[in-house]
């Protein structure tokens, strides 16, 4: 490998990286714009394992801004990100998949604004990326729900 290809994928690696990152920035801050604009126009989410939807991104928006205004307050910890290139069908070296452990507390919200107790949950996330003309996107997005602990939980 040549030292511009090996710069080239460095350098995709981290954008990948930052991608992965402003998904979870979009989902803890409520941002269901930049949520969407993180997605290829045919791009997809599956959140059923969790108990939620399966959809094209700006249906799985709008699931989300719904669900998730249940709680005051999120932080989505996004980790073990295992990443690889050229995985997908029909691939010509701009596509990428993810493989990523997450950790997700939450604090839900009282009928009168005080704090309730705390919802955890934990998975895996299986990223599917595509290089456009604007940058990587998201063409798929997978959650894999291993455990839920907090008040509703199984």
């Amino acid at each position: 490998m040549t030292q511009r290809a090996e710069f080239a994928t460095v350098r995709d690696r981290l954008a990948v990286d930052d991608l992965v990152t402003a998904y979870a920035v979009a989902v803890d801050d409520g941002d269901w714009p930049a949520y969407r604009g993180l997605f290829t126009a045919d791009g997809r989410a599956d959140y059923r394992s969790a108990g939620g939807i399966e959809g094209d991104a700006g249906r799985v928006a709008a699931w989300l801004a719904e669900s998730l205004a249940l709680f005051a307050m999120r932080q989505h910890l996004i980790v073990n990100r295992q990443v690889r290139f050229g995985l997908l069908d029909q691939d010509t070296g701009d596509t990428a998949r993810v493989r990523a452990d997450y950790l997700n507390p939450m604090r839900l919200t009282r009928a009168d604004g005080s704090a309730a107790p705390d919802v955890v949950c934990g998975g895996r996330y299986d990223f599917g990326l595509l290089r456009t003309a604007e940058g990587w996107r998201l063409s798929e997005v997978v959650v894999h729900e291993k455990w839920r602990r907090g008040p509703g939980a199984p």
